[in-house]
């Protein structure tokens, strides 16, 4: 039986440029949204045409990495996808993004 793995590799463009952030923790995060297109099978059952993917690099590594990127650039990430909780307004919410690993210019 193989073990289950959390791994998803993606490639867009940047849609806008990286946000550094401090978090309260005391932690630095720097996150992009990622524009995918999506697949032909899926653009001809669906009027969306892309799908935009929140991207966050926690690591030094990540950041570093991430932080200088421009919008419109073509890059193919890598990493793990996670479900963050967090308050709004009254109640709670959540949000899918991909905890970047590795990331890498593909052209731009």
């Amino acid at each position: 039986m193989t073990e289950p793995v959390n791994l998803v590799r993606l490639t867009g463009r940047v849609s806008s440029a990286p946000e550094t952030r401090r978090l309260p923790s005391g932690d630095e995060v720097v996150s992009f949204r990622l524009v995918v297109q999506r697949s032909p099978a899926m653009r001809r059952r669906s009027k969306q045409l892309v799908d935009t993917i929140d991207c966050t690099a926690w690591t030094a590594a990540a950041r570093r990495l991430v932080a200088r990127l421009d919008p419109g650039v073509e890059v193919e990430v890598e990493g793990e996808l996670h479900r963050r909780f967090f308050r709004a307004g009254s109640g709670s919410a959540s949000r899918v993004d991909v905890d970047v690993r590795r990331c890498r210019r593909v052209s731009g």
